[in-house]
């Protein structure tokens, strides 16, 4: 029995209203047979009371189906209903066989209530009805005589057969609730699955009906908006603690309403419960019925606050300077194209560049240069009007813009002077400050690159001029910089092509006072151009300085120097280089003087003499004493160039490891008739004697100068006087008959030359 049951359909399972609808239908077929039968019966019934008989039993059954509260009631009313229709239709056909199709019609149209009180009671009152009519009407319940002299079996007959249709109702029955199982296992199975990935998923979401009512949310969004486990029905979007900061953006339910498609919008809402600001990025899907009509929206909710406030961050690092706050040389650059093409009015453009900040960093320390610094952008913020760009292009160096009438530039230029007038505060305590400014001014469709160089160059112009000063930009500031531009292209074409032809050296001779012969020369870089033209030092060492261009020109002319050093090994006692500053304060150039030795086996580096200024001593940001060390270990000769010139030239010659002292030619021209500059040149002499260095005079151009350089004990000496820089090949000849016409009776003429030979 048990078996059995497990096979056979345990009924029930539909939802309120399938159930509803299906009581419907099958009360209103009731109803039409009610009618249908009346009809039927005012012609066929035998005796009125027959009808009345069969329509007070439906009648009955109607409003049952109606009024009834149980809806088990109502569909077994139903169901006793259709018996008594079909019974009735048998009686008003006098049994006719067809008749009891209605049975077989009634079976499965009560099979759609899949409960087994109506589809059993009316297989029940099936059977009682042909037992009972059978037997008390037999003529009105069947049409032949066997089953009239049998009622009983053809009753038990016809009752079998409704219960064999109905088995196939039952056998249909059944599968369908196997497949209903399964479909509720799978629906049970998605509904679970959603389940853990909606519910269990640490990211907020959210189901939102069309008209903004919240239908369900997980643990995630709950607890991220703060909200109770529990919400009331008609919770919706508006009731949220969040609210959009700006009002005008179209609502996230509506654009995922039109457009359709999904859509992610980030947005940036306040919190109402505690006025916190946050960015929200929401991705928002529609879920449309067959008929187009938007059911639901699935929204997925992602706190980027962290994200957009480390991109802001990131785009404030980038766009402004680290130490000042001000903007960054890209971001002015970039805001600065942008302001001349909008702006309507000129725009002015104030460069500036701190006067002597390199003493200011020595003097008080690279730190509380950074303080100046930072105090400098502080003042000039409280000066340059609101609105205007204000950055600082690195070192020492910041720049304004801003729009306005002509004159507006001069105006906030003057306002800067007049504001660094007072000192900065600068570790608690005032810093005298000035600046030289440039200005310029620019109007739309320049570009923004020529409006800062004319504003640099005029910069530079006030600079030179002094500092603490303002410059405005002319054109006729432009040709110095072109001139330099010009001048640095040339280094780089030279250095570019075959520097021994491009860049040849020339050649000073240094004469001994005792015996009139060259003992040295000092190496002099030219430069040939493509047309042939030669160039001095004055054309392009300068350019070659500030772009660091001379690095690999001084290691050209001291590689070439040893090579020309070499090939008069028999008649040239050394050579000089000169040495800039930019060259002392490179960490690779004693490792590249080692090079050049090393390439030049048998040479006595003691041959080469480095020449530096007094100028690149003071210029030098590295220690100067432990360079010129390194130099002497290599075993080369150090000379100080132009002494004399400098602050502190005493303090030089007693510290600095130096084998030679040069004069500068301020103290040699007109010696004969200066008795001043002749004490002078004695105690130099005496000085440089006793600390064990050796002396050369530059610029000796009179004879009567180099008689009293000789006469004072000067041990060589150097100027056109005896020879200006020559040729490789001429400095050659020279040297030859410098040795074949030596004499020790005076001076005379070099014929090849036409210079004066001391002898």
């Amino acid at each position: 029995m048990t078996r059995l049951r497990d096979r056979l359909p345990a009924g029930g399972g539909l939802r309120d209203e399938d159930w509803a609808d299906r009581h419907r239908l099958l009360t209103v077929l009731l109803a039409v047979c009610m009618v249908l039968l009346t009809v039927f019966g005012v012609f066929r019934a035998e005796h009125p009371r027959d009808l009345l008989l069969i329509d007070g039993m439906l009648l009955p059954c109607l409003v049952g189906a109606v009024r009834l509260a149980n809806r088990r009631a109502r569909s077994i009313v139903v169901a006793l209903g259709f018996a008594a229709a079909s019974g009735g239709f048998v009686a008003l056909c006098h049994g006719l066989t067809e008749a009891h199709f209605a049975f077989f019609i009634a079976v499965p149209a009560l099979a759609l209530y899949r409960d087994w009180a109506p589809f059993g009671g009316f297989l029940v009152a099936t059977v009682v009805h042909h037992a009972v009519f059978g037997a008390a009407l037999a003529n009105h319940t069947f049409s032949h005589h066997q089953a009239q002299a049998n009622p009983l079996v053809w009753a038990l007959l016809h009752g079998a057969a409704v219960l064999a249709a109905a088995g196939f109702q039952l056998i249909g029955w059944r599968l369908t609730e196997t497949e209903e199982k399964r479909a509720q296992e799978n629906l049970d199975d998605s509904q679970a699955q959603l389940s853990v990935a909606f519910d269990e998923t640490p990211v907020p979401m959210a189901m939102f009906g069309p008209d903004g009512r919240l239908l369900r949310t997980n643990p995630a969004y709950r607890d991220w908006m703060r909200l109770p486990e529990q919400l009331p029905d008609e919770f919706g979007v508006g009731d949220l603690p969040l609210a959009a900061i700006d009002r005008d953006e179209p609502d996230i339910l509506r654009m995922i309403a039109e457009s359709r498609e999904p859509l992610t919008v980030t947005r940036q809402y306040r919190r109402t419960d505690d006025g916190s600001l946050m960015w929200v990025q929401t991705h928002a899907s529609g879920l449309y019925d067959r008929d187009g009509r938007l059911r639901l929206i699935v929204a997925h909710c992602i706190d980027v606050t962290a994200t957009r406030d480390h991109e802001a961050e990131l785009s404030y690092q980038v766009r402004h300077d680290a130490l000042t706050g001000l903007l960054s040389r890209k971001a002015f650059e970039h805001d600065l194209a942008l302001l001349l093409e909008s702006s309507a009015e000129p725009v002015s453009v104030i460069y500036l560049d701190v006067d002597r900040f390199k003493s200011i960093n020595d003097g008080v320390g690279h730190g509380a240069g950074d303080d100046v610094l930072r105090a400098l952008a502080a003042r000039l913020a409280q000066v340059v009007p609101d609105g205007a760009l204000l950055a600082r292009l690195g070192g020492d160096e910041f720049i304004a813009a801003l729009p306005g009438p002509s004159g507006t530039g001069l105006r906030v230029g003057n306002g800067i002077l007049a504001a660094l007038a007072e000192p900065l505060t600068v570790g608690g305590s005032g810093l005298p400050v000035s600046v030289s400014v440039g200005v310029t001014t620019a109007f739309g469709g320049v570009p923004a690159e020529d409006v800062v160089v004319a504003a640099d160059t005029a910069m530079y112009a006030a600079k030179r001029a002094g500092g603490n000063r303002l410059q405005v930009f002319t054109e006729q500031l432009r040709v110095p910089v072109q001139e330099k531009l010009a001048a640095e292209a040339r280094v780089r074409r030279a250095l570019a092509g075959d520097p021994r032809v491009t860049l040849p050296l020339w050649f000073q001779p240094v004469v001994t006072t005792g015996t009139g012969r060259i003992a040295g020369a000092e190496a002099l870089v030219r430069m040939r151009t493509p047309e042939g033209e030669i160039l001095t030092p004055y054309h392009f060492v300068g350019a070659a300085e500030e772009t660091g261009l001379i690095v690999p020109l001084g290691e050209h002319v001291l590689r070439s120097a040893v090579d020309h050093l070499r090939h008069w090994s028999d008649r040239l006692g050394y050579v000089s280089v000169n040495v800039s500053p930019r060259q002392l304060a490179e960490p690779d150039f004693v490792p590249m003087v080692a090079g050049v030795l090393a390439g030049a086996p048998g040479l006595d580096p003691s041959r080469i003499v480095l020449e530096i200024t007094e100028t690149a001593l003071l210029a030098s940001t590295v220690d100067v004493s432990e360079r010129l060390a390194s130099l002497k270990r290599l075993g080369v000769r150090i000379a100080l160039d132009d002494f004399g010139t400098g602050y502190s030239s005493l303090t030089w010659l007693k510290s600095l490891p130096a084998d030679i002292v040069k004069l500068d030619r301020s103290f040699v021209a007109g010696l004969a008739e200066d008795q001043r500059k002749a004490s002078i040149i004695s105690a130099v002499l005496w000085l440089a004697r006793s600390l064990g260095m050796s002396t050369i005079a530059e610029g000796v151009e009179e004879l009567s100068d180099w008689e009293a350089l000789k006469a004072a004990g000067c041990p060589a000496v150097q100027g056109y006087l005896f020879s200006k820089p020559l040729p490789g090949p001429e400095f050659d000849r020279m040297l030859r008959e410098s040795h074949e016409s030596a004499t020790t009776d005076g001076v005379h003429l070099n014929e090849t030359t036409g210079t004066v030979l001391a002898g």
